[in-house]
């Protein structure tokens, strides 16, 4: 029998008169069937067809897919994973279901509804975020997908005065990487987004009303010092533009909790706000649900906490108070560990593909611990 599970944040939603209300949002899962240990056989590719009845199956993405839906995101451990077996498996899991099916009934017309993957950590949350972006892709939105959004926090290579705004620091390269493979996913449909004013780069450089969104990507490539401000303009067009009906939007953050934390950049030997960031500066203005024509899909991560103690993983401790008003209304969706019937599945795949040695592998793994052994240890890989 399914088994309903509330979950109250003490957020709210957009009513249909306009008056924000708190929502109890049910999420009602039914548990995969048990399953044998059978042949291992993965299902159609086809993301928008997944349903309850595929839980727990795999589905193949096409190496041609995998670079173009999803140049960057998937985490490291798949991406050996995909090398090692030279095919990308992923796990239909409830929570992206859930997801899938919330995107595919999206009003158009209404603000943009926020989705929040949460979950400790090591539970999948970056893969069903990559499914719901490759569900996407797939029926042609435009991806605005962030993925390790806390590299923008951590790792940054070169930070430069903005010449837009002096209070503000760009990150060139961070930059014009994104650029690179926002223009991959997105190629065929930018060059048919035009830009609806006209933009003034420097005394002799204008980028004329009517560009199309591609050329001005490959502008923020070519010219690197660009490349901070061609991604806001970008975002801005997107943003502005979404209501309109002509396409629809997607906006994917994996660490989203990163905009609203502490930073470990140095610039002038001065420690360095997220607020000073222009990347996230106009990244957080996407996540705002002051738009229409798409929806909004983030994940929380310790990793994008460096401040943080580790064992926490709830929205309202990871965002922070400033975070969690900024996200509030959001509906929550929990990535918990694999069920037995996935762990199940998982090793299935292995033994199929001959990375287990013997199936009495399976059975010290099972009695190493008291909760399936060393499930936790394949999650690093099979998440």
């Amino acid at each position: 029998s399914a088994i309903e599970k509330k979950i109250f944040w003490g957020v709210s939603m957009e009513t249909a008169t306009g008056r924000q209300d708190p929502v109890c949002v049910t999420h009602t899962h039914t548990p995969p069937p048990s399953t044998s240990m059978g042949p291992f056989s993965a299902i159609q590719s086809l993301s928008a067809k997944h349903s309850e009845e595929h839980i727990g199956q795999y589905y193949t993405i096409s190496p041609e897919e995998v670079k173009e839906a999803l140049p960057h995101g998937l985490p490291a451990r798949f991406k050996l994973q995909m090398k090692t077996f030279n095919e990308a498996c992923v796990m239909v899991r409830q929570p992206a279901v859930e997801l899938i099916t919330y995107l595919k009934h999206t009003n158009l017309s209404h603000p943009a509804v926020r989705y929040l993957l949460y979950g400790e950590k090591s539970t999948g949350k970056t893969m069903v975020l990559c499914h719901a972006v490759h569900y996407c892709a797939r029926q042609n939105w435009v991806i605005v997908h962030i993925p390790d959004a806390h590299l923008w926090v951590k790792n940054c290579k070169e930070l430069v005065p903005s010449s837009y705004n002096n209070e503000r620091l760009d990150q060139p390269l961070e930059a014009a990487n994104w650029l690179k493979n926002f223009r991959t996913t997105n190629g065929k449909l930018l060059a048919q987004i035009k830009t609806k004013q006209k933009y003034i780069w420097g005394k002799r450089d204008v980028t004329e009303e009517g560009c199309s969104l591609s050329d001005l990507a490959e502008k923020g490539l070519a010219w690197v010092t660009y490349a901070s401000d061609a991604v806001g303009v970008i975002l801005k067009e997107l943003k502005q533009q979404s209501g309109q009906g002509s396409f629809r939007l997607l906006v994917a953050v994996d660490g989203i909790n990163s905009l609203w934390g502490k930073t470990a950049l140095k610039h002038n030997k001065q420690n360095v706000s997220v607020e000073e960031l222009t990347l996230i500066h106009n990244l957080r203005k996407m996540v705002d649900n002051d738009w229409a024509g798409g929806a909004i899909v983030a994940t929380l991560s310790q990793t994008g906490a460096p401040f943080t103690p580790r064992p926490l993983y709830l929205p309202h401790e990871l965002l922070g108070r400033d975070g969690f008003a900024a996200l509030d209304p959001f509906v929550p969706i929990e990535v918990c560990n694999y069920t037995n019937a996935e762990f199940e599945r998982c090793y299935q795949y292995y033994l199929e593909r001959k990375w287990l040695q013997h199936e009495k592998g399976k059975f010290s793994c099972f009695h190493s611990s008291p909760a399936l052994g060393m499930k936790a240890d394949w999650l690093s890989w099979c998440q």
